[in-house]
C-alpha cells in the first residue's frame, strides 16, 4: 500500500498535542510495517521532518496552513492531484479535515470538537470553517479515529455517524515519565522552587486553559492556608497571549509563581515527578497528556468535571468546576490537608497506565488504516 499522511504544520493556536500524536504513532507504524510505503506531506517552510526510514518519503507543499480558504483549496484541488500522482491507497489526515473531491479512501483523525465551544478563544475563522465542513468531512471519510470513548460519542451524537465508522485508538504517555524517589524530589525542589512544595500546571499557556482562574484560586489557597507553597506554570506561551505575562507582573503572589516556557523533556519529567499536586483547569480539551503523565508519576491530579479527561481518569482525580476559582481553591486545600486522600488518588491512578501506551495507540490506528483501505 501507499499511505499518504498529512503532517503539515498546524496554525498557531492549535494544541501542540496534535502533531505530537502524529509523530508518536507514525514513528511506530512506519517501523512496524516496512513493506508499505508512507508519504508524509509537510509545509514547504519545514526545515526537517523527524520521521525517517527506507519506506518513508517526504514531500513539501507550497500551500501554507494559515487560513481556511487556503485549506479548502489545498484539500479539494491540490491534494487530489497529489494523491493521484503518488497512486495513494489511503490518505490519513490528522487535523480533522479531509478532501471532498478525491476518490481515495480517507482515515480522518478527530481529536475533539472544541470548535463547538466558540467561547474558548479559538479563531473565529477556524470555528466557522469546522462548523460548516465537519459534517461533510465525516460523511466523506471511510473511517474516523479518535482517542476517547467520550469523543466518539460526541461525534456520533452531534453528527449521527454510524458507530462502526468511528474507532477509539486511545493515546499514549511517554514511558520516560516515572515516579521520582524522595531524594530526586528534594533536588528538583531545591533547583526550581527554593526547596518548597508546589502545585504544577503543565500545558500550553493559552486562554482556553483558564490560567487566570488558576491564579485566583492560588490566591485564595495562599490566603487561607498561610503556606509557603509555590505554583509552577510549565508550557509554551500561546501566540498573541503576552497579556498573561503582564497580568502576572501585578499578581499579589507573583513571587510564588514560577513560569517555565522552555523546558527540556528531562527537566519536565523531574518537575512533574516532584510536584505535590497537578492542577489542570482547562475549559475544554481533548486528551491532556500531561494529566496522564502526572498520574504515571504518582502525582494526584485536579481536573474539570464533565470533561474528556474525567471519563479517562475516573476515581484517580479530584473534580472541579473550571469556571469557579473558589472551587478550584477548595480542591487544592483538600489535597493539601488530607494525606489519605492524596494516597487514595495515587493508588487509583495505577490502574490507568496500561491503556495509554503509544505502542497500543499505533497498533489501533494501523488497524483503522487497514479498515480504510478495505
Amino acid at each position: 500500500m501507499v499511505i499518504v499522511v498529512n503532517t503539515r504544520n498546524l496554525p498557531d493556536g492549535f494544541p501542540e498535542y496534535y502533531p505530537w500524536f502524529m509523530y508518536e504513532t507514525f514513528k511506530r507504524i512506519t517501523r512496524n510495517n516496512p513493506v508499505h510505503k508512507f508519504i508524509f506531506i509537510v509545509d514547504s517552510k519545514s526545515e526537517q521532518n523527524n520521521l525517517t526510514g527506507d519506506n518513508i518519503e517526504i514531500i513539501k507543499t507550497d500551500i501554507a496552513a494559515k487560513h481556511p480558504l487556503l485549506w479548502k483549496f489545498w484539500y479539494d484541488i491540490k491534494l487530489p492531484r497529489l494523491l493521484k500522482k503518488y497512486k495513494a491507497t489511503v490518505f490519513v489526515s490528522g487535523d480533522g479535515c479531509c478532501s471532498l473531491t478525491t476518490k481515495v479512501p480517507q482515515c480522518l483523525i478527530i481529536h475533539d470538537l472544541a470548535f463547538l465551544h466558540p467561547s474558548l478563544f479559538i479563531n473565529k475563522a477556524w470555528v466557522n470553517f469546522y462548523k460548516k465542513n465537519t459534517p461533510k468531512f465525516l460523511a466523506k471519510a471511510t473511517i474516523v479515529a479518535t482517542e476517547t470513548e467520550f469523543a466518539k460519542q460526541s461525534i456520533i451524537t452531534n453528527y449521527k455517524i454510524p458507530t462502526d465508522k468511528v474507532d477509539v485508538v486511545f493515546s499514549g504517555i511517554d514511558s520516560n515519565f516515572q515516579p521520582a524517589n524522595e531524594d530526586e524530589k528534594i533536588i528538583t525542589k531545591q533547583t526550581y522552587t527554593e526547596g518548597r512544595e508546589f502545585f504544577l500546571y503543565s500545558g500550553e499557556i493559552h486562554p482556553r486553559n483558564n490560567l487566570l482562574k488558576l491564579l485566583k484560586a492560588f490566591s485564595v489557597f495562599k490566603k487561607r492556608q498561610q503556606t509557603n507553597m509555590k505554583l509552577v506554570l510549565m508550557g509554551k506561551l500561546a501566540t498573541g497571549y503576552q497579556s498573561f505575562k503582564e497580568d502576572l507582573k501585578s499578581y499579589k503572589y507573583r513571587h510564588d509563581v514560577v513560569m517555565m516556557e522552555e523546558t527540556e523533556m528531562a527537566e519536565q519529567i523531574k518537575i512533574m515527578g516532584a510536584a505535590y499536586g497537578f492542577v489542570y483547569p482547562s475549559l475544554y480539551d481533548g486528551i491532556a497528556t500531561t494529566v496522564l503523565a502526572s498520574i504515571r508519576c504518582r502525582v494526584p491530579v485536579i481536573i474539570p468535571q464533565n470533561s474528556v479527561m474525567q471519563g479517562i481518569v475516573k476515581e484517580a482525580a479530584l473534580l472541579i468546576e473550571a469556571n469557579n476559582h473558589t472551587d478550584i481553591a477548595d480542591k487544592m486545600m483538600l489535597l493539601y490537608k488530607d494525606e489519605n486522600l492524596r494516597k487514595k488518588l495515587v493508588d487509583n491512578g495505577q490502574s490507568i497506565d496500561d491503556s495509554y501506551d503509544w505502542k497500543k495507540t499505533a497498533e489501533l490506528l494501523w488497524q483503522s488504516i487497514l479498515k480504510t483501505a478495505g
